[in-house]
């Protein structure tokens, strides 16, 4: 497979013969506010620019999202993306939302999805928070539900895109059931104001690595918008730390990566 960390949490892969986008922020640096309510609101989002032209980006057989927060599926990306463009989502909720913008090939994703020339996507279950933030009804149902992807074919290695969650139950029984080669962790811990992290952080890779001491994580969702808090310096400096730099890639924007 071919990896490609475009920017935040938006993923180009290439895997069993197609092609997917995952999570599409397409707009240009800087166009829309900070997300109030957590760190640096002050800060205009996306912080840095798209390295990867829009072209190439559209040249998939389908998108995928694991939810529809701005920073996974912007205004920029309901303009770009074609409107008759394959577009997967977690649930019937997003499939509305996705259709009211005027897509007309969205389809919703189950708990597996087989295709015929042995391609299954499973659908994995996180939680975007803590429970004293899910408690909360106000940011509770602003943060809502947030799903990971299962890769696997007889001829790739199997691959886990987290998605946007802390470390929950969840994701360890999908560490288990799966034991994915590859793992992508948006690590770039989004802080908000009053409940903390909202996404994983540097701690999450070691504890990943505890679990599949021979799985490669690759570390996504960084310095893009204004609420995450760790930069790839200070993950590299905490790997190297803890002797795991052999195991987290943490990929600049634009970076491919074949496995």
């Amino acid at each position: 497979m071919k990896l490609t960390q475009v920017r935040n949490a938006t993923l180009m892969l290439e895997y069993a013969d197609r092609k997917f986008l995952i999570d599409p922020m397409l707009a240009e640096k800087g166009a829309w506010d900070g997300f109030a309510g957590n760190a640096r609101p002050h800060l205009r989002n996306p912080m840095v620019e798209l390295p990867v032209s829009i072209e190439h980006l559209l040249a998939v057989d389908a998108v995928i999202l694991t939810h529809t927060h701005t920073d996974h599926w912007d205004e920029a990306a309901q303009k770009l993306i074609p409107k008759e463009m394959l577009v997967y989502t977690q649930d019937e909720n997003d499939a509305t939302l996705i259709r009211s913008q005027g897509f007309l090939n969205v389809r919703i994703l189950t708990d597996e999805n087989s295709f015929v020339d042995g391609l299954t996507i499973y659908k994995t279950d996180g939680q975007h928070g803590s429970n004293d933030l899910y408690a909360d009804t106000v940011w509770g149902d602003l943060l809502g539900d947030a799903c990971g992807l299962i890769f696997t074919h007889h001829d790739e290695k199997t691959l886990y895109v987290a998605g946007d969650t802390v470390w929950v139950k969840p994701y360890v029984k999908s560490l288990q059931r799966f034991q994915p080669e590859v793992v992508v962790l948006n690590t770039g811990y989004a802080v908000n104001d009053l409940y903390g992290p909202i996404i994983m952080g540097k701690e999450d890779t070691l504890r990943t690595l505890q679990i599949l001491p021979k799985t490669t994580i690759v570390a996504s969702h960084m310095e893009s918008i204004n609420h995450c808090l760790l930069t790839r310096a200070e993950l590299r400096e905490f790997t190297l730390e803890h002797g795991i730099e052999d195991k987290v890639l943490i990929p600049a924007d634009g970076e491919e990566m074949l496995f």
